[in-house]
């Protein structure tokens, strides 16, 4: 399972305007997608609800995981940028 570990962009980290923005890019994939803080049980991706539970501030590193690189790389993507600009 292809995991990428990378950095919260969005200056308020992963609230709801970031959240739902990475749930719904998510939703449009097919491939099942999930992200977690290293060493803690991850959630899936294609919930904004689930993403925000993570508590995700700027900064925090967090684990992209799922069966498929290329939406794993998507959604990696999304996390690192600033969502909130």
């Amino acid at each position: 399972m292809p995991t990428v570990t990378v950095v919260v962009g969005s200056a308020d980290g992963l609230h709801a305007r970031p959240a739902g923005i990475i749930a719904e890019a998510a939703e449009e994939l097919d491939a099942d997608v999930e992200i977690g803080l290293p060493g803690d049980e991850p959630v899936d991706a294609a919930s904004a609800l689930l993403i925000m539970t993570l508590g995700a501030g700027k900064g925090a590193s967090v684990e992209v995981s799922g069966d498929d690189e290329a939406a794993v790389a998507a959604i990696a993507a999304l996390v690192e940028k600033d969502l909130d600009a």
